[in-house]
């Protein structure tokens, strides 16, 4: 799948990590330089500079191609013109979009080309299907055409997890940990690596359930 992503903050870059950890072809946008520079070799996606509210900027950034556009900046009214051009003028397949704010949240439908409406009160994403039922550890991500899970769990200092290196935990088969996302900012995990309460994860998994996961570090 090929993803593109606008605004790089904390949801956005969370998610250009997870969809990257899952094999798809994303790019993250930006109109800050330095949040660009500073995500500049920390995640594995193309990062493109410039304000993703301009239709040039757009295809430069290969939305023309794209089967997923994101719209996650801090204001609504960049995150509905971005939603609009994609689906109006490049055809994306698949549109969502964040709602900063509540009271905005009627002009996030398809008049607007948002397919999927994200609540600022969201704490994660899920592109596909909404995760309910929600625990400390949810399927968030549901990637029905490559049969992949992303699935969250949170440390705390109970978990069984807390001050264990990640190369000492046994992960079920066929799963990854994509990121973990430590005060608030996306880490590349290393084998090294010792988790603390707080710590969130984002695994990849082609065959886990969320309890087999959950036992793995709860």
């Amino acid at each position: 799948m090929k993803a593109l992503i606008a605004g790089a903050g904390r949801l956005g870059s969370q998610i250009a990590q997870v969809l990257a950890a899952a094999h798809n072809d994303v790019t993250l946008v930006d109109i800050d330089e330095g949040r660009v520079a500073e995500l500049e070799g920390h995640l594995p996606v193309r990062l493109v500079e410039g304000d993703a509210c301009e239709p040039a900027l757009l295809e430069h950034a290969g939305a023309h191609t794209a089967d997923l556009v994101l719209a996650t900046t801090g204001r609504d009214e960049d995150n509905l013109v971005i939603s609009l051009l994609a689906k109006r003028q490049f055809d994306v397949p698949r549109v969502a979009a964040r709602v900063n704010e509540e009271e905005n949240a009627w002009l996030f439908d398809r008049n607007w080309g948002v397919d999927t409406a994200i609540p600022a009160a969201t704490p994660r994403v899920s592109l596909i299907e909404e995760a309910t039922g929600a625990t400390d550890t949810v399927a968030l991500l549901r990637l029905s055409k490559a049969g992949v899970d992303v699935i969250e769990t949170a440390i705390t200092p109970r978990s069984r997890a807390s001050g264990r290196a990640l190369a000492d935990i046994a992960l079920p088969a066929g799963s990854v940990i994509a990121t973990v996302i430590r005060a608030g900012e996306p880490t590349v995990p290393t084998p090294e690596m010792r988790l603390r309460p707080g710590d969130e994860l984002l695994i990849v998994s082609h065959a886990a359930t969320e309890q087999e996961i959950r036992a793995a570090f709860q």
